[in-house]
């Protein structure tokens, strides 16, 4: 697959019920009889994966399976669940077996508000998950952890029943039966995620974390009547104004939410466009760049209405604004 159609900054990685439960071969699963040879055999993938995207400010959501040794739902049911299947009930809450396994801990306590407890296979379900994700403002979701055909392959579908965009990661996901796990990736596939893996994704964030321009910001105009100008755009267009910053030297402004600003100054015989805007992603690398390219500048690093900002002239001579959303001198 190719990841291109996916943005770094609305991205988050969810890591689910790496616990010694489920991993460790003293957990649970291990002194019930599964190989959790397998699925502990992701957790260097993991690991990794999870330091690449705190170093690209990925958000990184970890799950933690929990349950009590007295549940009175599950207790009324007729038939008999998984839990039954294993030795005893698995990640029990305040026990050694809930805890995220060793190599993975520290990471995982790096931010504390995005430890979910979840006490059932779905990460979604009856959790502050959706809301969490939409608060940060997440449209792709990138899924790891345990177990394949039960927790991970729950949430991925809840995923993609919200709406998100859902990548599994192939090497980072791990379950009890390989044979299962091969039937469940075609399934996912097919109805409702892309498959990728971790070397993949790493070139991703590589790619999108590079200094680059991310998206048209707006186009300042120069006009000879500012109150004329305004009124075209309002009235015969439909423009719509929004607030905005003024100038720093002082220029009577007006932006619209249309992409385009207007500024007084513009006389009979002069050019109409100001310059050009647009947002960037790590704006002092790219400034480094251009400096040693030879581009000529119209103004250095500084703190403009947008964030830090730097002014180039393009080969015309044009000046093309480049700021980064956030970053500050």
């Amino acid at each position: 697959m190719s990841l291109e159609a996916v943005d770094l900054k609305t991205s988050a990685l969810l890591v689910i019920d790496m616990q010694n439960a489920f991993v460790h071969d003293k957990g649970t699963l291990g002194i019930s009889g599964v190989d959790t040879k397998r699925l502990s055999a992701i957790t260097p993938n993991v690991k990794r994966l999870v330091e690449n995207c705190h170093k690209a400010n990925i958000p990184v959501i970890w799950t933690i399976q929990e349950h009590f040794a007295v549940d009175a739902s599950r207790a009324r049911k007729k038939l008999a669940g998984h839990t039954s299947r294993r030795k005893q009930v698995s990640a029990l809450a305040g026990t050694w077996d809930e805890e995220i396994v060793d190599e993975l801990k520290t990471l995982a306590a790096k931010d504390p508000s995005l430890v979910l407890r979840k006490h059932r296979f779905g990460a979604f379900y009856e959790t502050r998950l959706d809301m969490l994700l939409r608060m940060l403002g997440t449209r792709t979701l990138f899924v790891t952890g345990t177990t394949t055909n039960a927790c991970v392959e729950t949430s991925i579908r809840e995923a993609y029943l919200r709406d998100f965009d859902v990548v599994a990661v192939t090497d980072c996901i791990s379950g009890v039966n390989s044979d299962w796990e091969q039937t469940a990736q075609k399934v996912w596939k097919q109805y409702f995620c892309e498959l990728s893996d971790t070397k993949e994704i790493e070139g991703w964030i590589a790619d999108q974390s590079a200094p680059r321009t991310l998206q048209y910001g707006h186009m300042l105009m120069m006009v000879e009547n500012m109150q004329t100008s305004i009124t075209f755009y309002v009235d015969q267009l439909g423009f719509k104004i929004r607030p905005a910053k003024p100038l720093q030297d002082g220029r009577a402004f007006t932006a619209f939410h249309q992409g385009i600003a207007l500024v007084e100054g513009r006389k009979s015989d002069h050019r109409q466009i100001d310059h050009m805007a647009f947002e960037v992603n790590d704006v002092r690398k790219l400034r480094d760049k251009l400096q040693k390219n030879g581009i000529k500048f119209f103004q250095d690093l500084h703190d403009g209405p947008y964030g830090l900002t730097v002014y180039v002239a393009d080969p015309d001579g044009l000046k093309v604004e480049l700021y980064e959303v956030g970053a500050k001198a």
